[in-house]
């Protein structure tokens, strides 16, 4: 049986036995801090902490480099050995520390003291502040709120970047009648490297050049938007997204004039390699030229040749 309520959780989360005192020792002498993750089947919070928080490579590479994070059910049967070494249940457990929401983190340090507690849904921007400011030890030299307000990042939008130049609905992929290729981006409303992408990066006057050669579809990967991909299959964003095994928003899969995907980028990339991107697919490269690395120090050697400095960051 499948119970419809359950929400994958990433397979980086840690595999513990769930002896508390011990996780925080072999996360101690890896250099990191412990995360109890309480999570209830059917939570709509704990869905968007692991598909919105979850899905930004930024927050993911700092959460695994500085933390552990165990996913703790609070209607759980499953023993635990307890921070006083006392066995007990999951539920239990969080009864003992107070668990009243989900989800609900504690951010454990080294002798297993609370550092931060979230009751509730952090959205990015300042879960991953939190990240910050556990993982680097912060509490020791400043509080939370000083330290958020010192160096709290910009909200996101909130919203889908659509551009009257892209692909609109109905989105029959198969049936485009186009001899372009396709440039589909699979994004969320809660992201901020979404929304410099179309602020900054893609109104670039060289990457609106090489966008005019693409057919181009924005897709929110969690929605419920009915589509034909490529190769004539009815589905929906969430479902195709699923079947591409999308990790991380924005990502951007690239398709041949024939719809077979040809290339993806689906890690946070500044300017120049967003647009060469862009280019490795529209001038056949990837056909004789595999390794997209090697391809871009070409491209890096041919522009300084022309006195043309490339920043790799900018």
């Amino acid at each position: 049986m499948v119970n419809p309520g359950y929400h994958d959780q990433p397979a980086w989360f840690r595999q513990s036995f769930l002896d508390i005192r011990e996780d925080i020792k072999e996360a101690g002498e890896q250099g990191k801090r412990l995360v109890l993750y309480f999570y209830q089947d059917g939570c709509p919070y704990c869905k968007k902490l692991l598909e919105i928080n979850f899905s930004q490579q930024a927050i993911v590479e700092k959460t695994r480099n500085r933390l552990d994070v165990i996913a703790i059910n609070m209607w759980g049967d499953r023993e635990v050995i307890d921070l006083k070494g006392e066995p007990t249940t999951e539920k239990q457990f969080a009864t003992d520390l107070k668990v009243m929401f989900t989800p609900t983190l504690l951010f454990l340090d080294e002798q297993g003291k609370v550092i931060m507690r979230l009751n509730g849904y952090y959205p990015p921007q300042k879960f991953g502040t939190v990240v910050d400011y556990v993982g680097q030890h912060k509490e020791k030299e400043v509080g939370f709120r000083d330290y958020w307000a010192r160096v709290s990042p910009p909200a996101s939008t909130g919203k889908l970047h659509n551009d009257a130049a892209y692909l609109q609905p109905p989105y029959r992929l198969a049936e485009r009648g186009s001899r372009k290729p396709l440039l589909v981006l699979f994004e969320q409303k809660d992201c901020v490297p979404c929304d410099e992408l179309h602020l900054d990066i893609l109104k670039r006057r060289e990457s609106a050049e090489l966008l005019n050669h693409f057919d181009v579809v924005l897709l929110d990967m969690w929605s419920k938007t009915p589509l034909q991909t490529p190769d004539g299959l009815d589905s929906t964003a969430a479902e195709w997204s699923k079947q591409l095994n999308i990790q991380y928003a924005p990502s951007m899969v690239l398709f041949d004039e024939s719809g077979r995907e040809v290339f993806r980028r689906d890690a946070y990339l500044k300017a120049f390699h967003t647009q060469g991107s862009m280019a490795y697919v529209l001038s056949g490269a990837y056909k004789t030229q595999p390794s997209f690395q090697r391809y871009l120090q070409g491209r890096v050697a041919e522009l300084e040749a022309k006195g043309i400095h490339v920043d790799l960051m900018e």
